[in-house]
């Protein structure tokens, strides 16, 4: 994996932010919040939208307590849980955090946006990595939003600071998640042509590694992120009618050029964040361990762990641990039983012990050197091997199969390995011939679209459930059954989640417009199947 180190940091209630090039500073030395900023620059303003977006890609109490525990997690049964009343109706607090988060992220952008057009020209040419790579991370926010709630207020959106005498004129229409998904490809097809004939001056390349607190100032890495994520979205569209000859033609365009058009495909190429400082206040106000712990909101799901048990998974103890009156076995919860027969489980014996398994503690939620992945290897082979598989190339696609496999399997290794927990024992790395007879196990016959849904599955676990869930409602694999009372009003999953309140209540008009379209039952445009 990529070796830069960055440290975050909350001190009292402002932000702060620290780089290794840097002096201990606040992070309002780096940027301004829109709504107060009077004085700020290209580079700083940059590193404000990663800082605004963090939330969304490092593991967090919010995000993996408030959001994902009772939605995502849940549709995929990336976790075991005990069964509650409505529990497929996405909830109120999930639904207006995560758009919240977003929003903030995307004011943050339009004024770096509005920045960066103030600059002279000369600026804005020797600056050009700073834009692109903000539109990169910006896009790939925008489309898990159309992912999650389809039609979004866009175009218009973040207008406030160009319109601070009236804010009644900076709420914004709804752009239709195809139309926004249609503008970004077009974009990051631009990007990418771009990306390969940039020249960045020394002086401005010095300056971006210090605030690119994702990739480093690696264009390589900007590259291989800008064509991963239109591999990924491209895939995502290839079925609707509208936009699937386009999503072929590109997709066979970013497939057979390997280097004009690069890809990430090895795990020290992923695009994530990494924190190699774990004593700083922010890391332990983050709440990760709290965020998956709390709740029991680490149970195993019966689902997983039955089919990595049958195929004898060599993931399955960096994944899970063992439940302390099941030493001999792995047990995950089953989503089909009544309430009260989950509880049971749950509570164990007097002390407290149970049956069930949980994720491993030391490899995920006390890992506190645990990364914010954003696109990885396993990803990346596995939609390429989709691709093949749907274009004749079975052998191909076999081997990329395999590579998806292995990359995930090492993958979780490099995560645990680099721990600083040992509350769980470290696991036994596997051998070449585990890996292989796992392979084997899994076999390449049959359905191979299914087999390909399985294994993406099996990467994301609890780690990327948003896009599990979009690839489980695109494929339609793996499938699920959940326990549906007679009084739930949603009996069956979502297939995206509904408007916030605070639509209804301060964006009326436009909100009105939409309407009819608020369901969690209606699909989304790329949802045909």
């Amino acid at each position: 994996m990529k070796k830069f180190f960055i440290i975050i940091g909350l001190v009292s209630t402002s932000f702060a932010i620290f780089f290794t090039s840097c002096k201990k500073e606040s992070f309002e030395e780096f940027y301004r919040d829109p709504s107060t900023t009077t004085e700020t620059t290209i580079d700083k303003q940059f590193a404000g939208i990663t800082y605004d977006f963090r939330e969304l890609i490092f593991p967090s109490y919010w995000n993996y307590f408030v959001i994902l525990r009772t939605t995502a997690n849940r549709y995929v049964q990336a976790v075991g849980w005990q069964n509650e009343p409505n529990q497929l109706l996405p909830g109120a607090a999930a639904v207006q955090d995560r758009w919240a988060t977003y929003y903030k992220g995307l004011a943050q952008y339009k004024e770096f946006e509005r920045v960066f057009a103030s600059e002279p020209e000369e600026e804005q040419e020797q600056s050009r990595i700073y834009y692109l790579a903000a539109k990169i991370l910006f896009y790939d926010q925008t489309q898990q939003m159309v992912d999650l709630y389809g039609n979004i207020p866009w175009s218009k959106a973040g207008s406030l600071n160009a319109n601070p005498a009236d804010y009644t004129t900076s709420y914004a229409a709804y752009d239709k998640g195809e139309d926004i998904y249609t503008i970004m490809l077009d974009d990051l097809k631009v990007i990418s042509t771009e990306l390969n004939a940039l020249t960045v001056p020394p002086v401005v390349m010095t300056k971006f590694r210090t605030q690119d607190i994702i990739n480093g100032g690696s264009l390589d890495l900007w590259k291989r992120y800008c064509n991963s994520l239109r591999l990924r979205m491209l895939t995502r569209i290839s079925d609707t009618p509208s936009l699937s000859s386009r999503a072929q033609s590109e997709l066979a365009e970013i497939v057979g050029n390997a280097s004009t058009y690069p890809l990430v495909m090895t795990n020290d190429q992923n695009i994530q964040l990494e924190i190699f400082d774990n004593t700083n206040e922010w890391y332990h106000s983050r709440g990760f361990r709290d965020g998956i712990e709390s709740w029991n909101a680490n149970l195993a799901g019966k689902a997983m762990i039955d089919y990595m048990i049958d195929k004898v998974d060599p993931r399955l103890p960096f994944m899970f641990e063992k439940g302390a009156l099941s030493p001999n076995a792995y047990v995950g919860l089953d989503p089909t039983l009544t309430t009260g027969a989950q509880q049971q489980l749950i509570n164990g014996n007097s002390d407290g012990e149970s049956i069930l398994s949980i994720y491993n503690r030391s490899t995920y939620s006390r890992n506190q050197n645990f990364p914010g992945i954003i696109i990885s290897a396993s990803e990346v082979n596995f939609l390429l091997a989709e691709y093949h598989t749907r274009n004749g190339g079975d052998a191909l696609a076999n081997d990329l199969f395999e590579k998806g496999i292995r990359e995930s399997i090492a993958m979780l290794q490099q995560i645990r390995q680099g721990s600083n927990n040992d509350d769980a024992p470290a696991p036994t790395s596997p051998t070449s011939t585990a890996i292989n007879a796992y392979i084997a196990n899994v076999g390449w016959s049959g359905n191979k679209i299914e087999l390909i849904a399985r294994q993406k599955w099996l990467h994301f676990n609890i780690i990327q459930p948003l896009e599990s869930w979009a690839e489980v409602r695109r494929l339609n694999y793996p499938t699920f059954t959940f326990r549906v009372e007679p009084a739930d009003l949603q009996k069956e999953v979502p297939n995206r989640w509904m408007l916030p309140s605070s639509e209804i209540t301060y964006n009326t008009e436009h909100y009105n417009a939409v309407r009819d379209q608020d369901n969690v039952n209606n699909k989304l445009f790329w949802d045909v199947n």
